[in-house]
């Protein structure tokens, strides 16, 4: 099984406050977000497919606070990238956008791994160059 990092672009189309675990509450405007996680571990880049799983609703298990985004019903899980090594801090620090404090940089020094965007087209394309950059 393939492993590295991931980053998911995700389409919250109505502003939400929603609650994070022991995070706490979070206010998320309507928009794009890009969240960067790793799949380093035995199962790899499965952990996407689980993310899509959280996304469509067929699972309800939170384990991670991206979790709690992608389980609420108007969340879209549009794409995600990957590249196959280990660079989750890098390439989520080059992701354009304001930070959601705290949000997925829990076991790490990062200020946040969720970044939100107005725009779709210029996010996806930071997120392709934080991936192509970092990546290699």
């Amino acid at each position: 099984m393939t492993s590295g990092t991931y980053t998911l672009l995700i389409e919250l189309p109505t502003p939400a406050t929603i609650e994070v675990g022991a995070l706490g509450e979070r206010d998320l405007l309507a928009g794009w977000y890009a969240y960067t996680g790793s799949a380093l571990g035995p199962g790899g880049f499965a952990r996407v497919d689980r993310h899509r799983e959280v996304a469509a609703g067929e699972r309800d298990v939170r384990h991670w606070h991206i979790d709690y985004l992608l389980g609420r019903p108007a969340t879209v899980l549009d794409r995600a990238v990957t590249t196959t090594v280990d660079a989750e801090c890098a390439i989520a620090r080059a992701v354009p956008g304001e930070r959601v404090p705290a949000f997925g940089a829990s076991d790490c020094d990062c200020e946040s791994h969720l970044a939100f965007h107005e725009d779709r087209d210029g996010l996806s394309a930071g997120v392709e160059t934080a991936h192509r950059d970092h990546g290699s």
